[in-house]
């Protein structure tokens, strides 16, 4: 990749079917040495469902990546692949092969219609921060400037207050 580089974070998700392969075989396809190199990947992580909890677990991860592409091709790349493993279109929130998403793209921040970034509610999703954590610590959020360890340590702090007070 000779172009200028961005460097972002997908964050990976399953919960049908094997889903430790789903997740490997989207970071595989993922990368592409002449638009997206995948620089780091976190451990996986199984996660309750949010939001639709009739649903089995997911394995969640995040890579951190270096991409020419601008965000909207990305997101459409992400697309393509997600298609291509099976996924189809179901209740939102719902089980899925696999789910492929923007979190971060540089200290980019954006709203169009169909893309967000940061991805939205990124800073209070355990799921999302316990990965990126692992990789890529002292990121800076665009949002709020807190590194993402910061992030997770408060949504942990925040979920053991409930559990508490709940």
């Amino acid at each position: 990749m000779d172009e200028e580089c961005v460097r972002a974070c997908i964050g990976l998700g399953s919960n049908l079917g094997d889903r430790v392969k789903n997740i490997k075989d989207a970071i595989k396809l993922l990368n592409n040495p002449d638009e997206i190199k995948v620089c780091k990947v976190s451990s996986m992580y199984e996660t309750e469902p949010e939001k639709v909890y009739d649903q089995p677990e997911f394995v969640n991860c995040a890579v951190e990546i270096e991409t020419v592409l601008a965000p909207e091709e990305l997101l459409v790349r992400l697309k393509k692949l997600e298609k291509n493993l099976g996924r189809t279109e179901g209740v939102r929130w719902g089980p899925r092969i696999i789910d492929l998403d923007i979190i971060l793209y540089g200290n980019l921040i954006m709203e169009k219609e169909g893309l967000q970034i940061p991805h939205r509610e990124f800073e209070n999703r355990i799921f999302v921060l316990l990965p990126l954590a692992e990789i890529v610590p002292d990121l800076r959020s665009p949002l709020s400037g807190k590194t993402i360890k910061e992030l997770l340590d408060e949504c942990q702090l925040f979920r053991e207050e409930v559990k508490k007070n709940g």
